[in-house]
């Protein structure tokens, strides 16, 4: 169809995870509640890292701004959600679209750099620790954060600009819960080869360097802890990365079979469910993970447990 035949969208309709009003009502309730167990769970972290000067250390400087990114990550995501299951109209503005979008790859793509970070950390302090004290330093570790921020915001905003240079001029409607690439991509009427290659070769660089990082600390990390003769001492070694170990399984897990493959594969059924797991769910999980398997963040919780009751 010629360019100059074509109505160009203005606006889509996301249609959420189901049209069933009986099950609208259900997820509202369940979504509402993870949301709400996120934003506080990972706030009262927040806070508890801030409040207890033993935890001004590195690993918890990386978990208080993970905390932070991941109340980031649902606020881009689960309020708009829960407003279209309460609306009517489930329209979004183009704009808005590629807001959400923006924001969104930008929180995905810095968790993964703090995980990355997080490993270092646990690489530096098991396998050379006569040097964490120097080469952890605050400085050091504000910059990795930085950086973390600068390259996903980059990487962010040149998809955004790429995608807002497309066409769309035939259906509008988008089968998912948030305006994600993917979904957009396949609604475009325009050659979307470029848009394509970029996020499976600069896209795949960007997911995939934190996780090498983290493999090959793990690496060094499993062979220190190997050499300790104890298997007591091994297990206090390693347990000490246990929390990290089992987010960064949660979260590339699912990430990786979302986005790291050709749209051909792409499925609107599975990916739902999967982007829901890492979006939602993992975000939710985290609080716990850190909070129930770590000693000094069980007693920093109950120091500032304590303070509030104490304050009223």
């Amino acid at each position: 169809m010629p360019r100059e035949n074509q109505s160009h969208i203005t606006e889509f309709l996301l249609l959420g995870l189901t049209s069933d009003p009986k099950w609208q009502v259900w997820l509202f309730a369940s979504f509402l509640a993870m949301y709400l167990v996120n934003v506080a769970g990972n706030s009262v972290i927040i806070a508890a890292i801030r409040r207890d000067a033993r935890l001004h250390t590195p690993v918890y400087f990386f978990l208080s701004n993970l905390s932070f990114v991941d109340i980031c990550f649902t606020n881009v995501i689960v309020p708009r959600m829960l407003a279209n299951m309460l609306s009517k109209s489930q329209k979004v503005p183009f704009a808005h679209c590629l807001t959400q979008m923006y924001f969104f790859v930008t929180c995905a793509i810095t968790d993964s750099f703090l995980l990355a970070a997080m490993a270092i950390d646990r690489y530096v302090a098991i396998c050379i620790p006569l040097h964490y004290t120097m080469t952890m330093r605050p400085r050091h570790c504000l910059l990795l954060v930085i950086a973390s921020w600068v390259v996903s915001h980059l990487h962010s905003l040149t998809h955004t600009i790429l995608m807002a240079r497309l066409s769309f001029c035939g259906p509008n409607v988008i089968h998912h819960f948030f305006c994600d690439v993917q979904p957009l991509l396949t609604l475009s009427c325009s050659d979307t080869s470029v848009n394509e290659f970029l996020a499976f070769t600069e896209g795949s660089f960007v997911i995939m360097t934190p996780l090498v990082l983290i493999l090959v600390s793990y690496v060094y990390i499993t062979h220190a802890v190997l050499k300790v003769p104890s298997g007591r001492g091994r297990y206090k070694v390693f347990s000490t990365c246990g929390s990290h170990l089992t987010v960064v399984a949660l979260y590339y897990g699912t990430a990786i079979s979302v986005y790291i493959r050709p749209s051909s594969t792409y499925s609107v059924t599975k990916d739902r469910v999967v982007t829901v797991i890492y979006t939602v769910v993992i975000p939710r999980l985290n609080p716990f993970i850190y909070s129930l398997r770590n000693k000094d963040m069980k007693q920093a919780l109950r120091k500032l447990t304590r303070r509030k009751d104490y304050n009223k």
